[in-house]
């Protein structure tokens, strides 16, 4: 393989990377179905996928002390810098959490703020999360959401907050697939035409 090889092409020579991030409770929760659904998608399409689920792992939320400001890496010492090493690393990511209390779960919460040292390093430090402008352009994702209600904003704070993510991490947020009513565990396998449509958005994601 020449030196000049694109990333692009070794993408799609050595698999495109699709991780889904699983930030309910509820390790057999609606939104935990919905990204196992996507990530069948993207294996469809070729990619090669994981699927984590938060709550396997033990870390605190952000401090607030800007530790992070001086290099763009946090100081607190403990797990969520596993997750966010198989996150920058990939190619495509899912993230998956549920509407709880009208917002993004607290879970995800307590993961999206510890994003807080890409914001650093995009606006402080004045610098690109991923170096690589090729892989940087690679990278995509979706947002996956279900919330036990149907009021018609009840999606609106927890999308914000998804965007923030995927913005940070220098991610071209594809879609939002975001289903109300949807509350009681399993649920969401009562939609076929619903776990169709995330089937065929993984998909997208697993193109290389």
């Amino acid at each position: 393989m020449s030196e000049d090889t694109s990333v692009g092409q070794l993408i799609s020579e050595n698999k495109r990377k699709c991780l889904a991030v699983a930030c309910s409770p509820r390790k057999n929760g609606n939104t935990a179905i919905l990204a196992k659904q996507a990530l069948k998608g993207a294996a469809e399409a070729g990619a090669e996928t994981e699927l984590i689920y938060l709550v396997d792992y033990k870390f605190s939320p952000c401090r607030a002390c800007g530790g992070c400001n001086k290099n763009g890496r946090c100081v607190v010492k403990d797990e969520v810098m596993q997750i966010y090493d198989k996150v920058l690393s990939a190619e495509s990511i899912i993230l998956a959490a549920p509407i709880f209390s009208m917002g993004i779960c607290a879970q995800a919460k307590n993961f999206i703020d510890r994003a807080q040292q890409f914001w650093a390093t995009k606006f402080l430090l004045q610098r690109n999360v991923i170096e690589n402008e090729e892989k940087r352009k690679a990278r995509r994702g979706i947002y996956l959401s279900a919330a036990g209600t149907n009021f018609p904003d009840v999606f609106d704070g927890a999308v914000q907050v998804a965007k923030y993510f995927f913005s940070m991490l220098e991610i071209k947020l594809l879609g939002s697939h975001c289903y109300p009513k949807i509350d009681l565990p399993g649920d969401v396998n009562n939609y076929p035409e619903i776990l169709q449509e995330v089937f065929v958005a993984g998909k997208m994601l697993g193109k290389g």
